[in-house]
């Protein structure tokens, strides 16, 4: 079983298209999606918005629906100057910018019993490289860090850069990246670039949110064809 999240409706609404949904199942205020692709048995959801709530669903995929590898498609907001609205990356680890327990002298992002970084699977990023050479997709990797506040300044977009190397900034993985790493589930994360993380980026995520949401799920389908599920 192959789970597919997003955070938001409208990441998840373009993937659905391609799916053929035998069943929805209403579980802890959320729904989810059983359905199959290409003989593939999968179930999807969104999540709504937030780690909290992105720990929570991932957490019912894996331990109700047995999911063996999660993919976590949407949006997300630049930090690399390299990275433009609408360009594709996929997290090679992922972090928490918002946690902070360094006046007991750990390093920003670490929680005791736990890590900083979460290892992205790398088997699922080869055939994501492998799917975007395939295309002709320029397909970008990097750090992504997670937090709960939208980040829309500069300074903080700097801070975050310089401190954890990321390149792009969301609101979940880093959550998703955690449950996978302690249920030790394969977890990829995909994202499109809505906005630069900057003043005027909330503007730029509601004009470009649902494009960015439509180059994702196209990537994530053409890679479905090649990941292979038990």
């Amino acid at each position: 079983m192959i789970g597919i999240l997003c955070a938001m409706r409208e990441e998840l609404e373009p993937i659905l298209k391609f799916m053929n949904v035998k069943e929805k199942i209403n579980h802890a205020n959320n729904i989810f999606y059983l359905a199959e692709f290409q003989n593939k048995d999968i179930v999807l959801a969104y999540s709504k918005i937030g780690k909290v709530n992105a720990a929570l669903t991932a957490t019912i995929m894996i331990e109700k629906f047995g999911v063996e590898m999660l993919l976590f498609s949407g949006v997300a907001g630049g930090v690399d100057e390299d990275l433009k609205i609408g360009d594709l990356i996929i997290a090679t680890k992922t972090t928490q910018h918002d946690v902070d327990l360094t006046v007991f002298g750990y390093e920003p992002g670490f929680i005791p019993e736990s890590r900083v970084f979460f290892e992205c699977d790398e088997k699922l990023n080869t055939i994501a490289r492998n799917v975007a050479r395939k295309l002709g997709i320029r397909l970008k990797e990097g750090i992504i860090a997670s937090g709960d506040q939208f980040v829309h300044s500069k300074e903080r977009k700097e801070w975050i850069k310089k401190t954890f190397k990321a390149s792009a900034i969301e609101m979940e993985g880093a959550a998703v990246g955690c449950v996978c790493w302690n249920e030790n589930i394969p977890f990829f994360m995909l994202r499109s670039i809505s906005d630069t993380a900057e003043e005027g980026a909330g503007v730029d995520f509601d004009e470009f949110l649902e494009e960015s949401s439509r180059v994702s799920a196209k990537f994530l389908v053409e890679m479905l064809q090649e990941v292979k599920s038990d």
